[in-house]
């Protein structure tokens, strides 16, 4: 929202999250359901575009499934060949909070969705189950649930990485880490967003707190916002950031419509 900063790129503009979120919801809105496959083939045509910013496990997977893989293919193949450290990115989490709209009251469903759209890029079960963990908190912030991380880490029960859930445990408590990271790493990224989203008081400071943060700022403000617009809506966003993006009439249409999916 200021501009011109690490991709010397005007202020409103969308990164890599949005992108590949807008690419989950025109799919699932046109599809009239999840479809992988499709979803898969538009992160192609968004990589051919020559985004300005793209995740390396992103890159790696898309141009495995640009010369052929199917969707579930790619992202494990790059994930069996990344050594730790390298092999637990960030990269589907951000973009998977669409998915929570249609299938917010299917849970089963919405974990196995999540799941797999993360696996077109980012195979790993932390990933995997952080797209599931972000996406159930989410619909339970919609469905009005009193402790809507709690629930999720219920849902996903002993399936889900231990790491994953030893770091959002204290959060489903309200309790605040004595460290947020804001690393890439994907366990990183999820317990600092989810905190910022869930303990915030407005959408803005959700959103704010994250960005400032540093480290992978779109990323974990991606996730943050995700989980605040839920919270307290479209409503509560402040009109001198709707007015400053492009996108903003396509993305009010999308979310009226992902509503119907169902």
């Amino acid at each position: 929202m200021v501009g011109h900063g690490t991709w010397n790129q005007p202020a409103g503009t969308i990164t890599d999250d949005t992108e590949q979120a807008l690419c989950i919801a025109r799919s699932l809105i046109e599809q009239g359901e999840f479809d992988p496959a499709d979803i898969a083939e538009r992160f192609v045509g968004w990589y051919d575009s020559n985004p300005f910013d793209i995740g390396r496990m992103t890159m790696k997977s898309l141009s495995r499934l640009k010369h052929g893989d199917a969707w579930d293919e790619a992202g494990q193949h790059v994930w069996e060949n990344s050594p730790e450290g390298q092999n637990a990115g960030n990269g589907s989490v951000m973009r998977c909070p669409p998915l929570a709209v249609p299938f917010a009251n299917d849970h089963e469903q919405l974990t196995t969705v999540s799941r797999q759209s993360s696996q077109i890029t980012h195979a790993d079960p932390r990933c995997t189950y952080g797209c599931a963990v972000v996406n159930l908190t989410i619909a339970g912030i919609l469905g009005d649930a009193d402790a809507p991380l709690q629930d999720a880490l219920d849902d996903v029960g002993a399936d889900a990485p231990d790491e994953l859930v030893t770091a959002l445990e204290p959060l489903a408590r309200g309790v605040s880490p004595g460290t947020l990271e804001t690393s890439g790493y994907v366990v990183h990224s999820v317990q600092t967003a989810l905190h910022d989203g869930l303990f915030a008081e407005s959408a803005e400071e959700a959103i704010v707190t994250a960005v400032n943060r540093g480290g992978d700022t779109d990323t974990i403000g991606a996730i943050a916002g995700a989980v605040a617009g839920a919270r307290f809506g479209a409503s509560q966003l402040p009109a001198r950031w709707l007015g400053a993006i492009d996108e903003t009439d396509e993305l009010e249409t999308l979310a009226g419509r992902l509503a119907e999916v169902a």
